[in-house]
């Protein structure tokens, strides 16, 4: 469909204005998010314990972190078709809820195998959570903001593992491991509550329906959008297989390069996520120590949606983002090899934060920007999905090095290469052509 051509239905949502139903859906996607976030931390941060409760040495714990990326692969692949499918709605309430069980039956784990089961569910409603979210907040958000507003969505998550590390320091010495899953189980289930009240369905996904309810409808009108709009101006939806089409007409370059930076970039977000306080435990940190210095890796990220999804939308996410990753293996590097006070070293986590996570949120709102809206759920649920891989083995590589015997803070070097690899890969997508190129590619084909 081209933008010349723009139907009365896709020009309302593409220009939508910035009102109270916008700001709502962001707000809680963002709520979403944070629990998010801190369910995929809530795992890392209960290694330093766990390993003197059960008596069993940190790269044992392989296994639950496997498991764990697992689970958020088949949820974030499985996201798209199903978000295109039964709405973004439905995905996330069965996608939060699946967590939040999990997260609370966590608490009860007596020991590895049972707790890597229970972090496979919890990863799979993280990894269906995720592109939900992030594909909600953009089918509310006009087109010259969509990557700001993702972005700050995407807040939630570093927003979740910061403050939920700076409470599990607090209270981990008097209640024990268990209270890390408990949270992470209460908050996200009395979300769902609150989710199935106020959050509305996709109006994109609302306007392809045949049939509305009279709610439904007015949501619509809210957005100027009325039944004879939906019935002479349809809206762009998906009608193909989602690979086909993330790789026809235009897309296959973009759709290459972007599965490139997925992969790096998770594979360094896991790396840190999952290892680095067991890192800090093992260079002298207590398990609460290791928790707060680790959530400063969080804190870092907020910081940087602050400006890099202007960036994004006004730049581009060629030179923007690239940079940002090439920064990241400077701090990366810095961890790795030089010895630090203790002050310093918080610093420097805070700015791999900064750039490791920060690049990924950038990277997921540039994904939401790139490709159309019928195939947004799909682009970002399969980038994500691919990235997952990295995922995966990011904690059999952490594990595997500290098996050698190599100095704990040294596993993160091979991070400075995946870093390099994901700022080439965000500047080649240059290449990818205008978007006109790619509409007149999709004009030639109908």
């Amino acid at each position: 469909m081209s933008e010349a051509g723009l139907s009365a239905t896709e020009a309302a949502l593409e220009n939508q204005r910035i009102g109270p139903l916008q700001i709502r859906v962001a707000a809680l996607c963002t709520l979403i998010q944070i629990c998010d976030g801190y369910d995929i931390n809530s795992v890392a941060w209960a290694v330093p314990s766990l390993t003197h409760v059960w008596n069993v040495p940190g790269p044992a714990f392989t296994t639950a972190f496997l498991w764990s990326s697992i689970g958020i692969l088949v949820g974030a692949l499985s996201a798209g078709p199903i978000g295109d499918r039964v709405g973004r709605k439905p995905l996330l309430l069965a996608s939060v809820t699946i967590f939040g069980v999990a997260s609370l039956l966590s608490a009860l784990a007596p020991s590895i195998p049972v707790l890597s089961i229970l972090r496979f569910f919890t990863g799979l409603g993280i990894g269906g959570a995720f592109p939900g979210a992030a594909t909600l907040t953009g089918d509310y958000a006009p087109q010259r903001l969509r990557a700001t507003m993702i972005m700050a969505s995407f807040t939630g998550a570093p927003i979740g593992g910061f403050v939920g590390g700076q409470i599990v320091a607090l209270l981990l010495p008097r209640f024990g491991w268990p209270v890390i899953f408990i949270l992470g189980g209460v908050f996200p289930l009395a979300l769902v509550l609150v989710l199935a009240f106020w959050l509305p369905e996709s109006p994109r996904f609302l306007a392809g329906k045949a049939t509305l309810s009279r709610r439904q409808s007015a949501l619509l009108e809210r957005l100027d959008i009325t039944a004879a709009h939906r019935e002479r101006h349809p809206v762009d939806i998906a009608r193909e297989n989602p690979v086909k089409m993330l790789f026809g007409r235009g897309y296959a370059l973009q759709t290459i390069l972007l599965w490139v930076i997925f992969f790096c970039s998770l594979m360094n977000l896991f790396l840190f996520g999952y290892w680095l306080p067991e890192v800090l435990h093992l260079i002298g940190m207590t398990p609460a120590q290791a928790v707060f210095a680790s959530s400063l890796r969080d804190l870092g990220a907020i910081f940087a949606v602050l400006y890099l999804g202007l960036l994004i939308d006004r730049r581009g996410p060629e030179r923007s983002l690239a940079f940002h990753y090439a920064l990241g293996a400077v701090f990366i590097g810095l961890v790795s090899l030089v010895t630090m006070p203790y002050g310093l070293l918080l610093t420097v986590i805070f700015f791999c934060g900064m750039t490791i996570i920060g690049s990924q949120t950038g990277a997921n709102a540039t994904c939401g920007k790139l490709y159309p809206a019928r195939m947004r759920t799909s682009g970002l649920g399969w980038a994500l999905g691919v990235g997952r891989l990295g995922g995966i083995a990011a904690p059999v590589l952490g594990g595997y090095l500290l098996s050698l015997g190599v100095a704990p803070t040294q596993i993160f070097l091979s991070a400075c290469l995946f870093a390099v690899i994901a700022a080439a890969a965000t500047g080649l997508l240059a290449l990818r052509g205008t978007r006109s190129a790619a509409i007149r590619s999709e004009l030639a084909a109908n």
